[in-house]
């Protein structure tokens, strides 16, 4: 199936291939718009296994095998229901997958997801990586999903959770990354790289302006179905410029925060971001790590579009300064162009964003 394919992020039209071939498996027909232009939505199934603490099974195990270990109490998703704050789950999900050799598969949450502080990832049956699914695998899929700050509200078909299919290494080396800025511009201003695009926190608005938003404890439920249902002052402190281009980072809160530079993915490729290193600072950036081809990019309706970062400190309070490096943009090559990009059309919802909560606030 993959002899003398092209290499790379496989794209929607694949990714429907998949599908049609039964590579890609579920109860029910997708969604139609569950294929994204570089990504597939993951639906969630029709319970919720509330566990007494996050697990990988192993090399020797299924995820039902430890499941009968762990488990606390199920809860039926059919007609919606609350998961709390600081709780874990296992949320078996709708899809499964029957791997071909030379197809494998990552998985990240969606932009959505990351921007409410809800903490997802991806198992598989004896596996020993979170988000992580090796060619070859013929199994089911889980999720397992903790809401850090708000409890959320989830019923059997909600997507909390995407994943991108890869075949062969697509990866871009710095060298690549530099030759790529020099025909399409990745970001509007100076270009860093060091093992992918290297970007940098913006603290310092124009005066008065907000440089982000801190999230409220304590609030009601976030339906993760519902768009521009909730008031954002009912959940968030906005914070406003206030003339020092720095934030403290409480220990244990969540903040969403943005990028000093403005972000280009050409159509030939998607991105995905990763932390920089974990010993620059006390801190957590970035649950959410796919960018899909098109984003930010001037022929799909925009002229570079920043990356919302989503902030969490650890045990100490943390001094964030303007211009801190905090994570980098890693671009790997399509292995067929998508038939839309993000943002063309398709009721992208971050297309040429600035600072922006997620797409369940008004």
């Amino acid at each position: 199936m993959t002899v003398g394919l092209p290499q790379g992020i496989l794209s929607d039209r694949s990714i429907a291939a998949l599908w049609q071939a039964g590579v890609v498996t579920a109860p029910q027909p997708p969604d139609a718009d569950q294929i994204q232009p570089a990504s597939l939505d993951l639906r969630a199934g029709s319970v919720a296994i509330r566990v007494r603490a996050s697990f990988l099974p192993g090399r020797a195990a299924t995820v039902a095998e430890r499941l009968a270990d762990l488990r606390l109490h199920e809860i039926d998703l059919s007609q919606g229901a609350v998961l709390e704050t600081g709780c874990v789950y296992i949320v078996p999900l709708l899809e499964a997958l029957a791997l071909p050799e030379g197809i494998a598969a990552a998985a990240n949450p969606k932009s959505s997801t990351g921007r409410l502080d809800v903490f997802t990832r991806v198992i598989t049956d004896r596996a020993q990586e979170f988000d992580t699914i090796p060619t070859g695998y013929n199994g089911p899929l889980y999720l397992e999903v903790s809401p850090r700050t708000f409890p959320i509200v989830i019923r059997t078909g909600s997507r909390l959770s995407q994943i991108r299919f890869r075949r062969g290494r697509a990866r871009l080396d710095d060298d690549a990354h530099r030759a790529l800025h020099a025909a399409t511009p990745l970001v509007d201003g100076e270009l860093h790289v060091d093992n992918g695009l290297v970007l940098s926190i913006d603290l310092d608005p124009p005066q008065g302006d907000i440089l982000g938003y801190r999230a409220k404890r304590h609030t009601g439920v976030i339906d993760v179905d519902r768009r521009a249902s909730y008031d954002m002052l009912d959940f968030w402190d906005p914070l406003a410029a206030r003339g020092r281009p720095e934030l403290i980072l409480d220990p244990d809160q969540f903040y969403i925060l943005v990028s000093r530079e403005a972000v280009h993915v050409p159509p030939g490729y998607a991105a995905e971001m990763v932390p920089f290193d974990p010993l620059v600072g006390e801190f957590r950036v970035h649950y959410a790590g796919f960018f899909d081809p098109g984003f930010g990019n001037s022929g799909a309706g925009g002229a570079g579009s920043r990356a919302v970062l989503e902030v969490r400190s650890h045990e100490v309070p943390f001094v964030l300064e303007h211009g801190q490096i905090v994570c980098r943009l890693v671009y790997e090559k399509m292995a067929t162009p998508p038939t839309v990009l993000y943002g063309a059309g398709i009721g992208s919802n971050y297309q040429a964003q600035g600072l922006k909560l997620s797409k369940h606030f008004r």
